[in-house]
């Protein structure tokens, strides 16, 4: 999907408080809008794909490895890949996640 519109794009819920919209994507890139409310996590998990996470609005805890960023709006993060990683959403928020190659996985 070369072009996508928002407004065309249903959030998947992905529970716990988190939803997803996959956006543009080519199968060397993708464009991942990621909401949060409060108290929502992204379980810490790895992926061979390289990412990485822009944060729009909220605040987050992002663990990557051993280490604890926090990231507000404006805020970016690169996440190798194969590297354990995931969020605690202190304020809601949304995390624009970026993927190399895309993930077939969000497609299905």
């Amino acid at each position: 999907m070369t072009f996508a519109r928002h407004s065309d794009i249903g959030p998947k819920d992905l529970g716990g408080g988190v939803t997803r919209r996959v956006l543009a994507h080519v199968p060397e890139l993708m464009a991942v809008e990621v909401s949060f409310e409060q108290g929502a996590r992204g379980e810490r998990h790895t992926h061979p794909h390289t990412q990485i996470s822009y944060a729009l609005s909220g605040r987050f805890v992002y663990s990557l490895g051993d280490t604890d960023y926090e990231l507000g709006p404006g805020d970016s993060i690169a996440v190798p890949g194969g590297a354990e990683h995931g969020t605690l959403c202190l304020e809601k928020g949304v995390l624009l996640d970026v993927f190399t190659p895309e993930r077939e996985d969000f497609l299905k």
